[in-house]
């Protein structure tokens, strides 16, 4: 180690300072040092003298200062001065015209005094400077002064440990500490909160790299104001010296709360309008019930809310109507939905279960009052409140709910349920404005839900009208292994226009149809019904398949709107003779025994209920071990499939060997229908079998 890595801190500043710029406020105002003997000689003559007087310290020491730096003028009032200063030892200080070298005279300020050394001789120390450059550093202390002590903004510099040397008023109001507690304080402590700390670290590295940081917006909250948020922008720079130390950091704190409100509400609005926006395009995309809750479920969380429940009460789901009497009412649970992993779930009735809630709970309130609970702040205690029991309330504790919602689902101007909301990790409560958004979701939902029960119910009752007008399978049917299969559609739309019939008729024969009325409802079950009707009526007067069909379009015509596919066979097991006719409807399938399965080439024929178009008759002969496969078109139409295409995959399915009838059924069913169901399916799967007497 060099011996100047050696010497103290303090002496090689020194050192340096005698090599570098001025780095001081001596040095910046050039101070002149010059020493009189008690006769007036000049004794020491210091550089800075030499700059502004313009003598040298050979020209000036042992000269009298009097007639070497006055004008005679001006000689006897100095004079007078020096001898007081010499006499009575009162230094003096001010202003005094100075003769520079060159002839011009300088206005230099004084600050003059006796010294007295060990023998009891007197001196006089004359410090000088310049007083146009002292009244100029002095006028812009004084504006430095007023700008850091009057300016609105907050201002304050900390030294390299991030401790406060200084602050002015308005930083000193922002943190609500006086400004002589900041000093020798670090910033932690002053502000100890969770949101300063990205401006610690902020500060930490404009000491470390010397790049300023300008306008960062700071959230949180001071000892000034501790129940509100507030936000400031703040710039941070590096303070150093002429060599580029760094002796601190400066901290210029602007409030910007205003801004910050009136960004937030704007964000807001634009929420409002997104999230309005997304439940009118997301809620009621079907006519399911269960589906609606969690669209509105998915739509509030966790823009809304961290976690939501959505109730139906119990008598609305099984009757349509709102039972309510003096007992408490019965919700179902019909969504969930939290934003996180949360123990506050397990306090949430799950999906699908029943529960009643006690008569302080904000959604027995809103089922009485038709009107919205908000909390704003669930107090200590309060959690007893918002939850079903006691154990429920302590997991809503632990999983720190604060604030919590509950919104009468209101359709038709009757209650249906209630939507309950909370929050736990979002540390905003729930406000007015939360409480109108979440209602008008509510009102949106509530009648998607209503309609979705209403459907449910009409889809119902139109499904089981269908299920009693189809048949049951006869325990006996000659020569034939018969299997058939309904299924309803799943939206309500689609229910009620398929059919299959087994018909014994005379001579151990069998009548196998298959038909859809083209519509749905309830209207269309009963058409359904009507035309089933009349072909097992019309089979046992004993017809060609064509004349049945004759008959069928007729008794069709008189049930305008409504028109009809439909296929009609009857199988002769004594001759082994299928005869089939085709009202419009898609080709049976003939699986030979050993053989490929083949789509029947029949004679299409019209739809029953157009009329006037003749029917014709094929027959084929069948061997034991054949099947014929009947089906409507809700088993292999789609929306997005080529029909061709369709008919091809069941032609594939039905080439699978080693199946009884009962197990094609269901593989057609299984891997052919489509998973929304959009149509009904009606399906007759027969195998030819031996005769037995």
């Amino acid at each position: 180690m060099s011996r100047a890595e050696q010497s103290p801190q303090w002496a090689r500043e020194r050192t340096e300072s005698t090599v570098a710029e001025p780095s001081g406020l001596l040095d910046l105002l050039g101070v002149a040092a010059v020493l009189l003997e008690a006769d007036g000689r000049i004794d020491m003559w210091s550089p800075q003298a030499e700059e502004l007087f313009g003598y040298t310290k050979e020209e000036a020491v042992g000269q009298y200062a009097a007639p070497l730096l006055l004008h005679p003028e001006h000689r006897d009032a100095a004079v007078a001065l020096f001898a007081e200063v010499m006499v009575s030892g009162r230094g003096w200080a001010g202003a005094f015209p100075v003769r520079h070298k060159d002839g011009r005279t300088r206005m230099v300020e004084f600050r003059n005094m006796r010294l007295t050394d060990n023998l009891g001789d007197h001196y006089a120390l004359g410090l000088a400077t310049d007083r146009a450059t002292l009244r100029q550093v002095e006028h812009k202390v004084a504006l430095s002064t007023r700008l850091v002590t009057q300016a609105p903004v907050g201002l304050a510099v900390l030294d390299n440990d991030l401790r406060y040397l200084a602050v002015n008023p308005a930083m000193a109001q922002m943190h609500g500490f006086p400004e002589a507690e900041h000093v020798g304080r670090t910033f932690r402590d002053v502000l100890p909160g969770e949101p300063f700390r990205s401006a610690e670290t902020a500060m930490r590295e404009v000491l470390a790299t010397g790049a300023p940081v300008v306008d960062r917006q700071v959230v949180g909250r001071t000892a000034a104001d501790p129940d509100r948020d507030h936000a400031w922008a703040v710039s941070l720079y590096r303070l150093e010296d002429t060599h580029g130390h760094a002796l601190g950091i400066a901290n210029v704190v602007i409030d910007v709360t205003d801004r910050y409100e009136a960004g937030r509400r704007a964000d807001r609005a634009q929420q409002r309008l997104r999230l309005m926006a997304n439940g009118s395009a997301r809620i009621g995309t079907t006519l399911e019930v269960e589906r609606t809750a969690r669209e509105l479920a998915d739509v509030v969380v966790p823009d809304l809310a961290d976690m939501v429940a959505v109730d139906l009460l119990d008598s609305v789901l099984k009757t349509g109507r709102a039972e309510l009497g003096d007992d408490l009412a019965q919700f179902r649970s019909m969504a969930v939905k939290t934003a996180y992993v949360t123990d506050a779930a397990a306090a949430i009735v799950p999906p699908g279960s029943l529960t009643t809630y006690h008569a302080d709970h904000p959604a027995a309130h809103c089922v009485r009052t038709r009107k919205p609970v908000l909390i704003t702040h669930v107090d200590r205690g309060g959690h007893d409140r918002i939850a079903a029991d006691s154990e429920k309330a302590g997991l809503l504790a632990r999983a720190g709910v604060h604030t919590d919602m509950a919104i009468p689902l209101i359709a038709h101007d009757n209650v249906i349920g209630v939507m309950g909301l909370a929050r736990a990790r979002n540390p905003q409560p729930f406000d007015d404005d939360d409480l109108a958004l979440a209602c008008e979701l509510a009102s949106t939902a509530a009648l998607s839900i209503d309609n979705a029960v209403l459907h449910e119910h009409i889809r119902s009752a139109a499904e089981t009208l269908q299920r009693s007008l189809l048949p049951q399978l006869p325990a006996r049917h000659p020569g034939l292994e018969v299997a058939a299969r309904y299924r309803p559609a799943q939206a309500f739309s689609q229910v009620g226009g398929d059919w299959y019939d087994v018909i014994p008729v005379d001579g151990d024969r069998t009548v196998l149809t298959v038909g859809d009325v083209m519509g749905s409802g309830i209207d269309a079950a009963t058409t359904m019904g009507r035309l089933r009707t009349a072909t097992s009526t019309l089979a046992d007067l004993d017809l060609s398949p064509a004349r049945v069909l004759t008959h069928l379009d007729r008794i069709t015509l008189g049930l305008d709107p409504y028109i009809a596919t439909c296929l009609y066979t009857v199988y002769d097991p004594r001759r082994r003779l299928v005869h089939l006719a085709s009202a419009g409807h898609l080709p049976p399938v003939l699986i030979p025994a050993g053989r490929p399965p083949a789509l029947l080439n029949l004679p299409t024929g019209l739809p029953l209920g157009v009329g006037g178009a003749p029917f014709d008759t094929t027959s084929l002969t069948l061997e034991p071990g054949d099947q014929l496969v009947l089906y409507t078109d809700g088993l292999v139409e789609t929306r997005d499939d080529a029909i061709d295409d369709r008919l091809d995959a069941l032609l594939r399915l039905l080439a699978e060997p080693g199946s009884t009838v009962e197990e094609t059924c269901d593989r057609l069913l299984g891997r052919l229908r489509h998973s929304t169901g959009h149509d009904d399916v009606a399906l007759l799967v027969a195998r030819v079998r031996p005769l037995t007497p």
